[in-house]
């Protein structure tokens, strides 16, 4: 490797400082390196808005080095997934999951991608697509259906290769996948799941019912998630949405279906050492 296309979050690298140190270091060893920055507080009511555009990052790009923490490679990921280039974290704040380098390790850590000395882990990612709409959003994380500005619960029905799994009334549901499952879906009670296993986990959020329990599903599992009346609908604030990793939404409304299931694209993460999940998560757990 020795074309790089590097994706600065500028919240953690305001000055670019890091940016411009690693991109040095990269030509001054004969390597290209192509730098875009985002921030990651853009506030945008435009739900097709992507932080990196694929278009941007050059042909003959070998590797996508992302600057920043777990939350900037998950952005990076869902908006370049089709692109099938691998991606490598430089973490600049907390211990995270899937940032693996320290900012103090990163010029080591050119030598060895120089030096082909590194494997490729593939992450499955979930994709959304709603009832009447051919448009498909990925998601590395998670997909949660939740209400935008309003604490109410939700009533709906979840199909499972359509048949009516269950009906449930909650503040919303998680479908989690295995990377994700450290996320939202650890938060709301949900398993801890070894990022390289293939599953869907579905976690209800606060259900008020005594099943309450994740259900973990095969990856070839089609789930769909209809959204049942309402009468608080209307009022100001409490629409419901589906959120895509956090970020990106589409509004619900009564009757809707989505249809959630295993993406064909899948996030590539550069690994240098094999660095023991469970040893990650062990040092998390101290750190609470």
């Amino acid at each position: 490797m020795k074309n790089f296309f590097l994706i600065v979050n500028k919240d953690k690298d305001k000055d670019m400082h890091t940016a411009m140190k690693l991109k040095k270091y990269i030509i001054e060893r004969g390597g290209m390196c192509y730098i875009t920055s985002i921030n990651k507080h853009h506030d945008s009511n435009d739900n097709s808005y992507i932080y990196t555009n694929p278009d941007d990052v050059p042909d003959n790009t070998d590797a996508i080095l992302v600057l920043g923490g777990d939350g900037t490679m998950i952005l990076a990921a869902r908006d370049l997934a089709k692109l099938d280039i691998p991606v490598l974290g430089i973490n600049l704040g907390h211990l995270g999951f899937l940032a693996e380098v320290d900012e103090q390790d990163m010029e080591g850590t050119i030598d060895k991608l120089f030096q082909e000395e590194y494997h490729i882990e593939s992450r499955m990612m979930l994709e959304g697509q709603l009832s009447g709409n051919d448009k498909k959003i990925v998601a590395l994380n998670d997909i949660v259906v939740g209400r935008s500005g309003s604490m109410r619960v939700i009533d709906y029905n979840i199909y499972v290769d359509d048949i009516l799994l269950n009906k449930y009334r909650a503040d919303g549901i998680i479908i989690s996948t295995p990377t994700g499952s450290t996320a939202y879906n650890m938060s709301a009670g949900g398993p801890i799941v070894e990022p390289g296993s293939n599953i869907i986990v579905l976690t209800p959020i606060c259900a008020h019912t005594l099943n309450t329990r994740s259900i973990v599903l095969s990856p070839d599992s089609k789930i769909e998630i209809e959204i049942c009346e309402d009468r608080h609908v209307d009022s100001e604030g409490d629409g419901r949405k589906a959120y895509f990793d956090g970020n990106t939404s589409v509004v619900l409304n009564t009757g809707d279906r989505l249809l959630v299931k295993k993406s064909k694209q899948d996030t590539k993460i550069i690994k240098l050492r094999n660095r023991s999940f469970v040893k990650i998560l062990q040092k998390k757990m101290i750190e609470e």
